[in-house]
């Protein structure tokens, strides 16, 4: 299951593997006397949506749009087409990575195939107070607070295998409550960009 995606994890486990995984890339750089580079974590909601955009602003869709088939009517991402016929797009449940064809910037299953975890706490009302030059709403309930059920939502973002069309547009959002593990939710890690040396050649 090399080509899959990981799914069947929590928003806690994404986040510890994210750990780890800065964990073991610091050991490997310290061995070979290199520097340290900022940690892996789950995205923002908001760095979510612009890797899934692939540069196109006003796109529905990763690929485009405003349609869920290609011109020879061939479904362009993993989901539950029409009536629930699950394997109508090729899929019974996840399937290969590589299965459809990636963004324009080379990114694979932005919608469809497994939903993936943000770093946002989940709030209907978020877009309301959020900042606009800085919408990252995170918020993690410790001690008491862990067991109000409102706290623990976070964001999932781009649709899966068992999710109609409508989940797989790059601007709808949904949530899963952290420490739930679900067979259609999965993750990504990012890492903060550095910028460029002024000696690199362009």
């Amino acid at each position: 299951y090399d080509q899959y995606p990981v799914v069947g994890v929590t928003w806690k486990q994404a986040r510890a593997f994210c750990i780890w995984r800065t964990w073991l890339l610091n050991v490997w750089l310290t061995e070979n006397g290199e520097s340290w580079v900022n940690d892996f974590r789950l995205p923002t909601e908001a760095e979510w949506e612009y890797a899934a955009r692939g540069g196109l602003q006003l796109s529905p869709f990763p690929w485009g749009g405003p349609y869920i088939r290609n011109a020879r009517g061939c479904f362009l991402g993993n989901f539950k087409p029409m009536r629930g016929s699950y394997i109508d797009d090729g899929g019974f449940h996840t399937v290969k990575i590589f299965s459809y064809n990636p963004n324009d910037w080379g990114i694979y299953c932005m919608a469809g195939n497994a939903a993936e975890w943000t770093a946002n706490a989940y709030d209907e009302s978020a877009y309301d107070f959020m900042h606009d030059l800085n919408p990252d709403y995170q918020y993690e309930p410790m001690g008491p607070e862990e067991q109000i059920p409102v706290l623990n939502r976070k964001v999932i973002r781009g649709g899966s295998w068992k999710d109609f069309g409508h989940y797989l547009q790059v601007s709808t959002r949904t949530y899963e409550y952290q420490d739930t593990a679900k067979c259609y939710v999965g993750f990504r890690c990012v890492m903060t960009y550095l910028g460029r040396s002024k000696d690199d050649d362009l």
